[in-house]
């Protein structure tokens, strides 16, 4: 084979392989891309569920602590009804006794 023949041949080997290629790579991507499209609309998916499931439970735990904060200042108030309930008892007394009680909240 002459070079001159061998030099065809390879350039025409070249100029259909880059014809493949430029006909066989935008089909490729564009099936990649719809896939990764896909993909990702899954994701997002399962991302938001998570994100609201995650957020359900902070919204529970909050409300719980809330909860638990309402319980403890109801406590404190009936505390404070039970010492004004007993100091109000130990005024009279001392009232009673003729002594009046100094110090204190006393008026």
């Amino acid at each position: 084979m002459s070079p001159e023949v061998a030099a065809a041949v390879v350039g025409g080997a070249a100029a259909l392989l880059t014809t493949l290629v430029g006909i066989l790579l935008p089909l490729v991507l564009r099936r990649t891309r719809g896939a990764v499209e896909a993909q990702g609309e899954q994701t997002r998916a399962v991302t938001l569920d998570a994100l609201d499931a995650m957020g359900s439970r902070l919204q529970a735990r909050f409300n719980a602590r809330i909860d638990d904060v309402r319980d403890d200042i109801d406590g404190v108030r009936e505390d404070v009804a039970r010492v004004r309930e007993w100091q109000a008892g130990h005024d009279a007394e001392h009232l009673i006794i003729g002594q009046p009680r100094t110090g204190g909240d006393s008026k």
